[in-house]
């Protein structure tokens, strides 16, 4: 099969939602119509062993919540469909947003009763920035809820999307008949069983039938005949070329747990989702059509398989093709390398593959060579962007709990930072090692982590900075930043990549300091844009 051929068949997407949306239950059910899986494990309760297929880390298993990003990849109707299932909770977004950059569109989770919750408006603002083409996916229709209206309008008031129903439900909670599908015209009669794959689809081209009072009751008939008659009035058309450029959204209705709207929405979502898409880089825009590889590190994971302490890089291919064992530039350490086990992902299972495509997901065997946002090509010099650190929140100074283990620690938090788990700081001052997250309970899973998988133990120590500010002097030997470097000694630490940081204890010693010293440039996110300063 020729390249074009080969890039058409792919669609790469992440599935985004706030914690316990049904995101996670959401991505086995699609596993499940893909065939991919003969049966899906739900995330109910932490005695439960058997957890989600995408939820593989131990620490994940226990506390029924997913920590880091998986990649799950399977075959639907000729097409290859790589899924992107990401953590949910806020103290993991950090994670989420570098997956964002390696997706082609995205699916939004909505729980029926909660609405729209702020994590996923920090998503979807991430997606609006970007303008990655988004499907609303309205979960939970089983339980009693929100009115759909009343959804849809929370969805463009808080969300800012423009909206377009292409399934509508009919009931809701204890009253949930089943749902309409606008898409295709036809009725999905819900029976509430969730052992069943697929449930009974009935074609009906005309509402205005007879046949469907006896589907679903007299009531029920003439209020989804109001209703649909209404999305027609008050929604746009669906129209794919506005969807693709990320103007017009579908919202989707369903129940992942029952299996309920899944194949509709995936049936849908091959038909309209975008195939892979060029991607800007340091000196052009990329387009996956050509025939020299190139691609970028957005992930890296250590210990997938703790047996093997293994540790990988995941590459989102943007062009040609990546060969096995074929020699390819990495732009930033300018060295060229083989690879001789790429790996395609299945959650935790892997298989060595021998050629990968724009779009797909592979994983590199890494002994440290790579960091978040390296950049592989066939000897061309540019770098994908895209990729920054943000200033976190919380920070601990972080102390060896076990002296005789001092290599395990060091090792452990230098290949945890790596993964971009959190970010290390270190005290010009003194030198002493300062952890900085977007969530506190990040500091758990990297305590959680280093003792089960490198057998270091760690303590914290409190620390009050309110945030950390990547510094940029107009002049490095001007009078004004060696007075500001003497003044603020204590407040100065190295990121892991050795860039000058400034600790800011208050918003007001913040704002102070930038008022003293104005031709220093104070930035939130480690790329400097011009729109990132603190």
């Amino acid at each position: 099969m020729s390249l074009s051929s080969e890039i058409k068949r792919r669609k790469t997407f992440g599935i985004i939602s706030h914690p316990d949306a049904g995101k996670t239950t959401l991505t086995e059910k699609l596993l499940l119509f893909g065939g991919a899986i003969q049966e899906a494990g739900a995330v109910k309760s932490n005695k439960i062993k058997k957890g989600a297929t995408s939820d593989f880390m131990e620490i994940e298993r226990q506390r029924g919540i997913s920590v880091a990003t998986s990649v799950l990849a399977f075959e639907y109707k000729a097409l290859k469909i790589n899924i992107l299932d990401t953590p949910g909770h806020k103290d993991f977004a950090e994670d989420t947003y570098r997956t964002l950059t390696a997706v082609d569109s995205v699916i939004v989770v909505i729980d029926v009763a909660k609405g729209v919750e702020e994590q996923t408006e920090k998503l979807v603002e991430v997606c609006r920035m970007r303008q990655i083409p988004v499907i609303v996916f309205i979960n939970k229709l089983d339980r009693e809820g929100k009115d759909a209206f009343d959804l849809l309008d929370e969805i463009e008031q808080k969300l800012l999307l423009k909206v377009t129903p292409l399934s509508f439900p009919i009931g809701m909670g204890y009253d949930f008949k089943g749902i309409y599908n606008l898409w295709e015209r036809n009725i999905n009669l819900f029976s509430g069983d969730s052992r069943k794959n697929i449930e009974e689809t009935i074609e009906i081209e005309d509402l205005s039938s007879t046949q469907l009072a006896e589907l679903v009751g007299t009531k029920a008939a003439d209020k989804l005949r109001e209703e649909v008659e209404l999305v027609q009035e008050i929604y746009p058309e669906f129209d794919r070329d506005a969807y693709l450029q990320s103007a017009l959204h579908p919202v989707f209705f369903g129940s992942a747990l029952n299996n309920f709207g899944v194949r509709e929405l995936l049936d849908a979502f091959i038909t309209i989702a975008p195939q892979p898409k060029p991607k800007e880089s340091s000196s052009r825009l990329v387009n996956p059509q050509e025939k020299e590889f190139s691609g970028f590190v957005f992930k890296i994971h250590a210990n997938m398989d703790p047996k093997h302490r293994d540790r990988l890089a995941f590459v989102k291919i943007v062009s040609g093709t990546f060969e096995r064992n074929k020699a390819y530039w990495h732009v930033r350490s300018k060295k060229k390398m083989k690879f001789s086990s790429p790996n395609a992902f299945f959650a935790e299972k892997k298989e060595i593959v021998d050629i990968s495509y724009p779009g797909d997901i592979v994983g590199l065997h890494d002994t440290g060579s790579f960091k978040i946002g390296d950049t592989l090509t066939e000897g061309e010099l540019m770098e994908y962007k895209g990729i920054p650190s943000f200033s976190p929140e919380h920070f601990k100074f972080i102390n060896n709990a076990d002296p005789m283990k001092s290599k395990q620690l060091e090792k452990g938090i230098d290949q945890l930072m790596d993964e971009g788990v959190a970010q290390l700081f270190t005290l010009d001052l003194n030198g002493r090692k300062v952890i900085g997250t977007v969530g506190a309970l990040q500091f758990e899973v990297i305590q959680y982590r280093l003792e089960h998988e490198y057998s270091a133990r760690c303590s914290y120590e409190s620390l009050s900075v309110y945030k950390a500010c990547w510094i940029e002097p107009k002049d490095p030997k001007s009078e004004e930043y060696k007075e500001f470097r003497r003044v603020k000694a204590r407040f100065l630490a190295k990121d892991k990549s050795g860039r000058d940081v400034f600790f800011a204890d208050s918003s007001f010693t913040l704002q102070m300091t930038q008022q003293k010293f104005p031709s220093i440039l104070f930035h939130s996110v480690s790329e400097f844009e011009p729109a990132a300063k603190a």
